[in-house]
């Protein structure tokens, strides 16, 4: 056990004209330390992630979460990112702090507003996310760079339509529960399967339902120590924990591996004295519907090239063998970037605890797996979750 998690806030996530980055910053650093029972003078230290890259014109935002609490002024407070993957970033870099013993309590804060950015501008600050010397003129941005992805898998193992759709299909249903969620709407297979006015090709053979939606939102998190977290009303351990950053260009690597995916799932299930089959649910990262097919394959739940049996014989719904987020994922629930991987450990620890929404809560779950990416499986973190005892 690395550290725990001991309180949570998380907004909805949607299209917030009348937020601003400050105020879901101290909106959820308030609710997160409320929830914990922690007050402001006890932080230790402070992880921000926000991404921006230019969504929001205030970078050097470290410092916004001082504005929740004037006790939390002097704390140490450090903006953490790393492309998509930047909430999980904070994460493990909290974790850090207390493995380390410089940190007994550490706020954890990610947040993102996306939506006031003009769309042509969304394009080009998300695929600063890739490398830009062979990706910078793609079209369609980074939902190209994974339409090109996409087009070299069908080529390779087949037509994937189908399993795509069904992909689309479950994340929508499973956000239907999700409170939090942005799109609580279930479309169904044959919707997201078909081309249409409302769901036309976006890039490649992804369609607009194969692609995680433009948001705004934040979540955040406090972590303590294993002896503190004892002696609080909750508290859900954190058993392993492993990043594995890959190299930035696609030409360097088969992307169609996910390598640094299999290589982050491998240390941390390791670290942990555990199998995948041992896991109640994860959480993955479907940036876009062909993303998590090819992390069913990078985990380990099917052989490469058959990623698409885990959803075509129910694997990962709900119900199935390894339900793959019952939250609605990034597809339902929204990617404001840096709230993302937040978001990812706040609905694990929900359900580890029993506090899930009612629907989106799951049977007795017992661990928790979560794999946040950033870029085109560069950033590769991978944290293992179960409740306290």
């Amino acid at each position: 056990m690395t550290a725990s998690i001991v309180g949570w806030a998380h907004t909805p996530f949607g299209k917030f004209d009348a937020e601003t980055v400050e105020g879901l910053v101290v909106k959820v650093a308030n609710e997160a330390l409320a929830d914990a029972g922690i007050a402001a003078s006890d932080v230790d230290e402070i992880m921000l992630g926000h991404f921006n890259a230019g969504f929001s014109p205030q970078d050097f935002t470290a410092s916004l979460v001082l504005q929740a609490n004037p006790a939390l002024r002097f704390k140490p407070a450090t903006r953490v990112e790393n492309a998509c993957a930047t909430g999980s970033a904070a994460v493990h870099q909290g974790i850090r702090a207390i493995e380390a013993g410089a940190a007994k309590i550490v706020l954890v804060v990610g947040v993102e507003q996306m939506t006031k950015t003009p769309g042509p501008e969304i394009g080009k600050n998300l695929l600063k996310a890739s490398y830009l010397p062979e990706d910078g003129d793609t079209v369609g941005g980074f939902a190209g760079v994974f339409g090109k992805i996409a087009q070299a898998y069908f080529q390779k193992y087949g037509d994937q339509s189908d399993a795509l759709a069904m992909i689309a299909a479950k994340n929508h249903k499973n956000g239907v529960a999700n409170p939090y969620a942005q799109m609580r709407k279930d479309f169904g297979f044959e919707f997201c399967r078909a081309e249409s006015d409302k769901n036309p090709f976006v890039a490649g053979p992804l369609k607009r339902t194969d692609c995680s939606l433009v948001s705004d939102g934040a979540a955040a998190l406090v972590l303590t120590d294993a002896e503190t977290a004892k002696t609080m009303g909750k508290a859900v351990n954190i058993r392993a924990t492993a990043h594995a950053q890959d190299f930035l260009p696609m030409s360097k690597r088969d992307i169609l591996q996910f390598e640094g995916c299999t290589t982050a799932w491998q240390r941390a299930l390791q670290k942990a004295g555990l199998q995948l089959s041992d896991l109640s649910f994860v959480e993955t990262h479907d940036c876009f519907t062909v993303a998590e097919l090819i992390e069913y394959e990078a985990m380990g739940l099917t052989p490469k090239g058959q990623g698409a049996r885990a959803i075509m014989e129910g694997w990962t719904q709900k119900d199935g063998k390894l339900p793959v987020n019952p939250s609605g994922g990034l597809k339902a629930k929204g990617h404001p970037i840096g709230a993302t991987g937040v978001s990812m450990h706040v609905m694990s620890a929900m359900q580890l605890t029993g506090q899930a929404p009612e629907g989106m809560q799951l049977k007795n779950p017992q661990i928790g797996g979560i794999f946040n990416m950033g870029g085109a499986a560069v950033a590769n973190y991978v944290s293992i979750l179960e409740p306290a005892k």
